[in-house]
């Protein structure tokens, strides 16, 4: 997902400073489905305001600190706005697992250590499971419907991982992996 995506969303809800759309942004989990580089989003600000899409409405002066620089949303930073999403919406890239390609071969390997990694996998899914829920409760009243979606929607597919880790971890527990010509317990 495009960080300026994020950034022109964000403005549209309210004014604010780069370091506190940083901070909404990990507050709704938006860092579990994408990379949030501190670094990326302060470039991301300063090309969007040099591109006119955002403009600095207030500058907030501190002896002891950095300045503070609030941003809103231009129209022209709404029309990229809705131009991002429209792009996204239609993006149908598949998504790639990294352990896909592992586990095409991981049958070649001592399947005792296949397991004790899975075993660690299942406990970090389940919890990530059990914070993605909690974070979607916590939101309910204050964020609206759309990142709900998204919550409720980074739970399901957490929650999805978890029980198809669970049954690749019954195969790997059973030393399954060899097998050939037998359909999978589902």
């Amino acid at each position: 997902m495009s960080m300026k995506l994020l950034i022109l969303g964000l403005l549209l809800e309210r004014n604010m400073h780069p370091y506190e759309i940083n901070l909404v942004m990990k507050e709704r989990m938006m860092d579990q489905i994408m990379k949030l580089q501190t670094g990326s989003l302060y470039y991301a600000v300063d090309k969007l305001a040099l591109d006119g899409h955002i403009e600095a409405v207030e500058v907030i002066r501190s002896s002891d600190r950095p300045d503070k620089t609030i941003y809103r949303i231009t129209d022209k930073g709404k029309a990229l706005f809705e131009q991002l999403i429209m792009q996204q919406i239609k993006n149908t890239d598949l998504v790639y697992q990294p352990l896909y390609t592992a586990l095409s071969l991981a049958r070649h390997i001592d399947q005792g250590k296949v397991e004790r990694l899975l075993e660690e996998r299942i406990r970090e899914t389940e919890h990530q499971v059990n914070y993605a829920y909690q974070v979607y409760e916590e939101h309910i009243s204050i964020v609206p419907r759309s990142a709900l979606h998204l919550m409720y929607g980074r739970y399901e597919h957490t929650l999805t991982e978890l029980k198809w880790l669970k049954r690749l971890y019954e195969d790997v527990s059973a030393r399954k992996l060899n097998d050939v010509g037998t359909p999978l317990d589902l």
